[in-house]
């Protein structure tokens, strides 16, 4: 007897939570509801003290919002919307940066997420050794291997730390350490991609799963997906690294730096370039830009566009359509003209 006491008050309270179950979700419906006439609506824009209303007997009629003449509304256009009176019928984006790796799965996009920013909440008092700065701030750099080929642009970055009185050739005074791998392309269609990136760091015997490590980046992915893939993990490295994803940018810990070509000069002009009555220099250009077009994909919209600011004096903004292997089938009527001018 007792044993169907015990089943009856557990099946009734039971029903009790769920009977407030639905209460609850019943009332998350009602608060999501538009407000009624005895509710303020809510105007963003406009203050409370600001409305005005009229009664007329029992009934109470929608408030008026007065518009403060010194808080105007403010309608942003679209990124997208600037550019349009630019695009012509065929120079439409067929890859939205909404839909920016379409073409790969939700499950795919987790794994490269998870495979390069292994420890993304890596933060300096975290993922960084001060005890190894203790007698001041030193620079190492890997010698390189036999067979490394370096490029033009990240040999002016080793240089310039070579030359800088924080280098040292002693890596037990190291504070930070620097890869003699060129890291810069990773994009598997150039030229300066580098093979076996994966296996030469982590042989290195002071990775130490990249603590107290920079690791310099300008391009990443391969077209048309172009995802965040360096194809090595970075760890607990530093990513000093161009065109970085705010997804995976982790704040006050990586940097992020411009994207510079090789013939971007080692150093700037000699002592004194800069005096007090010339800041900012002067410039013979206003605007430079040099770079591949994207006939299609992401920033296909906005590079497409380039062409109208230019007007070759001190905006000089130069594309080429030969990106892919396969560019020659999205090829449009400008691309000759804009390839022969990208190569003088």
């Amino acid at each position: 007897m007792q044993a169907k006491k015990r089943y009856l008050l557990v099946s009734v309270g039971a029903g009790l939570l769920f009977l407030v179950y639905l209460w609850g979700l019943q009332i998350g419906e009602f608060q999501q509801q538009p407000y009624q006439y005895h509710q303020f609506p809510q105007y963003p824009q406009y203050h409370q003290p600001d409305y005005q209303y009229y009664h007329q007997s029992q009934e109470v009629y929608q408030p008026l919002p007065q518009r403060s003449p010194s808080r105007p509304p403010r309608h942003w256009p679209e990124s997208t919307q600037l550019l349009e009176p630019y695009l012509e019928g065929g120079e439409q984006e067929e890859d939205s940066p909404q839909v920016q790796h379409q073409h790969t799965s939700p499950r795919e996009r987790r794994a490269i997420r998870d495979n390069i920013y292994r420890n993304k909440r890596c933060r300096m008092e975290t993922c960084f050794d001060f005890a190894l700065c203790q007698t001041g701030f030193r620079v190492y750099i890997y010698p390189p291997q036999r067979g490394d080929e370096i490029s033009e642009t990240y040999q002016k970055i080793l240089s310039s730390i070579e030359e800088s009185r924080f280098h040292t050739t002693d890596p037990s005074r190291a504070c930070l350490f620097i890869l003699a791998v060129d890291t810069l392309d990773r994009d598997q269609l150039s030229a300066q991609f580098v093979q076996n990136v994966r296996l030469r760091i982590q042989s290195l015997p002071t990775w130490n799963d990249g603590r107290n490590h920079l690791i310099f980046n300008l391009y990443s992915g391969t077209w048309p997906h172009y995802t965040e893939d360096l194809g090595f993990e970075v760890g607990q490295a530093m990513l000093a690294k161009a065109s970085a994803d705010v997804v995976n940018f982790r704040p006050n810990f990586d940097i992020s730096i411009p994207l510079f070509s090789k013939e971007h000069p080692l150093k700037g002009g000699g002592m004194g370039y800069l005096t007090l009555n010339d800041a900012p220099p002067s410039r013979k250009y206003l605007l430079v830009f040099k770079g591949k077009r994207y006939l299609t994909g992401i920033g296909s919209e906005t590079r497409n566009a380039l062409y109208h600011i230019h007007n070759g004096e001190d905006i000089i903004l130069l594309t080429t359509c030969k990106h892919g292997k396969d560019w020659e089938k999205h090829k449009d009527s400008r691309c000759d003209r804009d390839n022969e001018e990208y190569s003088k």
